[in-house]
């Protein structure tokens, strides 16, 4: 049997572990003959332009690539050319034509990072950590004109840990195509790959995150405040003000209620304090620092203490709370102040 002819649309690093394995043990079974991803945007804080990673692995490869701002009826001529038997898609970052879909012999297949039909959109790894789920995955779909909507072929599925954050469940989920894809990858060539559609009805949406997104409400739950820090970081990452200085936030959870444990609000110089569970009914106004313990810096919430457990000033790194309190401490009693809390997910696609 001849290997498939694939068209990688992409344009983002997560898809750098399946592409990989397509250049080799999965080269058996297919070949990348093209890539399209985004045009060159200047990055950084020198915003210097320059190429993405799925386009600098596409030269290292020596492989074809195309960076069409607009899918155009030329851009859909270049993309006939190379006769492909699959698109596969995979954070791409373009809204596809009809006919751009349907020019590959087998159609054209994405790689969606939740378990549809939850968070189909443009953030769903992070509002998934966000929203503190437990679990997420990646879905083989066809694409069809509606977001995300397209029958699902087989799924992928990941833990998410009660310390992870986006980042390390993105790690997981690029890992998890690679296994994806090559389940289904023969069944395709065979023609016994079977699709389901989707339950529409139980849809939920995400939208692009904003860097306003870092807002803390600290009268929502503690559980809901640290699942939404974890899940917004690296970017836009939630972040709060004291004393003029912007604190980043880089890791969250909630602090174990333990009855025999004496509060201790005392937050000595360098900010060592003795290691202590918080009882969940403290009486203190949403975002009042109350303690430390070994693992973070304490703070009400609206239902439960949130404890902070990795923080950053401008300018400098990202640190364990402990750390990060020896120079710069906060005492017992200050009260952060409380930002905005925009919605993460609506049950209709957002409108812009």
């Amino acid at each position: 049997m001849s290997r498939l002819r694939i068209v990688f649309l992409g344009s983002d690093a997560i898809a750098l572990p399946l592409l990989e394995w397509l250049a080799g043990d999965g080269a058996l079974q297919a070949e990348v003959v093209a890539v399209f991803t985004q045009p060159d945007r200047p990055v950084g804080r020198g915003q210097k332009v320059v190429p993405n990673a799925i386009k600098a692995w596409a030269l290292t490869r020596g492989l074809p690539v195309h960076q069409p701002e607009k899918i155009t009826p030329e851009v859909l001529g270049q993309f006939a050319v190379f006769r492909p038997d699959l698109g596969l898609i995979m954070a791409y970052g373009h809204i596809l034509r009809a006919d751009f879909i349907a020019t590959p012999r087998m159609g054209t297949l994405n790689l969606h990072t939740s378990l549809l039909p939850k968070y189909r959109g443009a953030s769903p790894i992070q509002t998934a950590v966000a929203s503190g789920e437990t679990e997420t995955g990646v879905s083989l779909m066809r694409i069809v004109r509606e977001l995300d909507a397209g029958p699902v072929a087989d799924v992928e599925r990941v833990a998410i840990g009660p310390l992870d954050t986006a980042l390390e469940v993105e790690a997981r989920l690029a890992a998890a195509c690679v296994p994806l894809v090559a389940r289904t990858l023969p069944k395709l060539a065979a023609g016994t790959l079977t699709f389901a559609e989707q339950d529409h009805a139980a849809a939920t949406f995400c939208r692009k995150l904003e860097k306003t997104d870092g807002g803390l409400h600290f009268t929502a739950p503690a559980a809901a405040l640290a699942a939404r820090i974890n899940g917004l970081f690296p970017w836009p990452a939630c972040a709060f003000e004291h004393v003029g200085q912007v604190i980043k936030v880089g890791l969250a959870d909630v602090a174990a209620a333990n009855p025999q444990c004496k509060l201790s609000v005392d937050i000595p110089e360098g900010g060592r304090g003795e290691t202590c569970h918080l009882l969940d009914d403290i009486s203190a106004q949403p975002g009042t620092v109350v303690g430390v313990d070994g693992q973070g810096l304490l703070v009400t919430a609206g239902r439960g203490i949130l404890r902070l457990r990795r923080l950053q000033r401008a300018g400098g790194k990202m640190l364990p709370a402990a750390e990060f309190l020896r120079g710069f401490p906060m005492a017992a009693g200050t009260v952060i102040p409380s930002r905005p809390m925009a919605p993460l997910v609506l049950s209709a696609p957002f409108r812009r």
